[in-house]
């Protein structure tokens, strides 16, 4: 094969006991007599002896690419790495596995993001980082040494770094990627998962300015998904480190919280006299702007390779991912560029009444929460957004529109077949997701399913894997899937941007946005991501009040108006980048700041 390439098996696909090894079959090589294509056999490190390994060396590469298409269970992938890759890799799992190119570069005294696909080699880089795995570069046939690699970085911005990390200098704390994980791996209550964190004295500090303190005599796997999120934030950063490591910090929490983790992390980052080190991994890419002092951007084929590029600007770094071309590195990791709207949208034009609803107020009860929804109109074929705090009541107005829940004042005649996915997605059935996608609509696997819901939800090299195996991204996908297949009058999305990267993020909307469109469809998101609203939606309903105590729900009204009525609520400015037109949040108290809400411009402000 040439050197600018590589063949990767998927030992989880590679079923030599249901096919009769096409691949080998048909391979060019084999059927010349050479040995590309052969079983594993007794002596290989991983997998079943009948599995198939394939010589990169004598891999015609690519451009065969015959076994790909006749492998039946899309097992094989011969992936052409970009020609700029002039080094080995930092760490390659094994034989026909994950390569991960490049490494990032912790600053002391600032925050460092990542971002990129999921799958893209984040999590072994850390790992690399923490001292918990040495990378092996490359070659993964022979005991990996820290003094090889000491001697690879020589003379680079991590030599420093991994010199101490070597000596055992550097402490590590860490916020895992999925928080639901927690309670599974810890028994107790918030209040004794915490204490045990406490190095720094600074847990009471943490746990007023993230709220939780109402739950920290609550068991662990009693709380919320954005209370998991909170705690485990404060547990990271309680801890007394030198290289802190949180990924993904804003699934599950609203804007206005997601400001607050950004805060406490640039604070703990920027403390006089600390060397602490921050690396951050985030989809949020308002947030990722606030947040980080370098990125690098990682790219390249999620579960085959990763690379991940030399520290950029901040915001260079994002519009180049945006736009899909790496300048530096002459190399384009997306065909086209996504791209915002640069100007408030236009009014929209009035479709078809959907549902037309009256003031409606509906509490739970003496002293509980209580909610009051201004009479609106939600109009056929729209998607219409929903922002707001988290506990504020967007939850209570879906039963109330769905039936399940009766209002106290006000009278919905109307009855409304609607197709919800949860903001917290518990799937405990041991099913294939084919069989579950198909027990859901009879339009699976036709031509148009697969273009309209899988194609753009990248749900084709998962189908068939069990429902309970799959990671959060994969799972939310999947129930995006499951709600756009049902038969509805309306579809009700509860953060579906959640434990999904950009690239996935973008492709949900195309799928969302798209169905409304063709199927003339109403749908109703609920988001904390900005993005995610400003490229989804037509009109917002914006909730507001205390959470837990009482919320107020708008008329759904034009975007402008909307934004401006929540980010005011939030005291949060936006401004528009001038090159790609992604919105930015401003410095609070900068001049930006200041002079967008004397102008009243909270959102569209160029």
């Amino acid at each position: 094969m040439a050197d600018d390439s590589i063949a990767v098996v998927d030992l989880d696909r590679c079923q030599p006991d249901r096919c009769n090894y096409e691949c080998a079959n048909y391979c060019p090589p084999n059927r010349t007599g050479k040995e590309c294509i052969t079983e594993r056999g007794e002596d290989a490190d991983e997998g079943d002896p009948d599995q198939i390994r394939i010589s990169e060396e004598i891999c015609l590469g690519e451009t065969c690419g015959i076994c790909v298409e006749k492998c039946p269970f899309d097992a094989i992938e011969i992936i052409n790495l970009p020609s700029e890759l002039e080094e080995e890799p930092v760490h390659r799992y094994g034989e026909n596995a994950f390569a991960l190119y490049g490494l990032p570069t912790p600053e002391p005294g600032k925050v460092t993001g990542i971002l990129g696909p999921n799958g893209i080699g984040k999590s072994t880089a850390v790992h690399a980082l923490a001292g918990e795995r040495v990378p092996n570069l490359g070659d993964h046939e022979t005991e990996p040494d820290w003094e090889r690699v000491l001697d690879r970085f020589r003379g680079t911005g991590l030599q420093n770094y991994l010199a101490a990390l070597e000596a055992g200098d550097v402490t590590v704390s860490r916020k895992p990627q999925y928080v639901d994980q927690i309670p599974k791996q810890f028994d107790g209550n918030t209040r004794e998962l915490l204490e045990r964190t406490d190095e720094r004295g600074a847990l009471d500090d943490l746990i007023d300015r993230l709220n939780i303190r109402p739950v920290m005599d609550q068991d662990i796997d009693s709380i919320s998904g954005g209370e998991l999120q909170r705690v485990a934030i404060a547990a990271c950063l309680a801890r007394d480190a030198d290289f802190y490591f949180l990924d993904e910090i804003t699934p599950y929490l609203d804007i206005g919280q997601r400001m607050v983790a950004a805060r406490l992390i640039q604070e703990l980052a920027n403390e006089p006299e600390s060397d602490r080190s921050m690396l951050v991994v985030e989809h949020d890419l308002a947030i990722l702007d606030l947040l980080a002092d370098t990125l690098h951007v990682a790219y390249g084929e999620p579960g085959a390779y990763g690379v991940i590029t030399d520290p950029k600007s901040v915001r260079n770094g994002i519009n180049e991912y945006l736009k899909g071309y790496l300048d530096n590195e002459n190399m384009r990791i997306r065909p086209s560029a996504i791209t915002f709207e640069e100007h408030a949208p236009r009014a929209t034009s009035k479709g078809t009444p959907l549902v037309e609803y009256p003031d409606l107020e509906k509490s739970y009860g003496e002293g509980e929460f209580g909610l009051r929804v201004e009479g609106g109109t939600i109009h056929e074929g729209e998607v219409l957004g929903v922002v707001g705090p988290n506990g504020i009541g967007k939850s209570t107005l879906a039963k109330l529109f769905a039936g399940s829940l009766e209002p106290d004042t006000g009278s919905l005649e109307f009855e409304l077949d609607i197709a919800y996915k949860p903001q917290y997605i518990e799937i405990d059935q041991p099913m294939r997701v084919d069989a579950f996608l198909s027990s859901i609509t009879d339009e699976f696997g036709s031509s148009y399913w697969n273009t309209e819901v899988a194609q753009p939800l990248q749900l084709d090299r998962i189908m068939e894997q069990d429902l309970t195996d799959l990671s959060g991204g994969e799972r939310q996908r999947v129930a995006i899937a499951a709600c756009l297949s049902e038969d509805a009058d309306l579809y009700l999305l509860d953060e579906p941007s959640a434990h999904l990267d950009v690239e996935q993020r973008v492709r949900a909307t195309t799928a969302i946005r798209r169905y409304a469109e063709n199927h003339d469809a109403t749908v109703m998101v609920i988001d904390h991501d900005i993005y995610m609203i400003d490229l989804l939606a037509d009109r917002l309903m914006v909730f507001d009040g205390e959470p837990a105590e009482r919320g107020r729900a708008t008329r759904p009204q034009e975007m402008r108006e909307g934004m401006n009525d929540f980010l005011a609520d939030l005291d949060i400015t936006f401004r528009r980048d001038e090159r790609t037109g992604r919105p930015r949040i401003n410095k609070p108290d900068s001049q930006k700041d200041r002079q967008q809400k004397r102008d009243g411009e909270y959102y569209y402000a160029p």
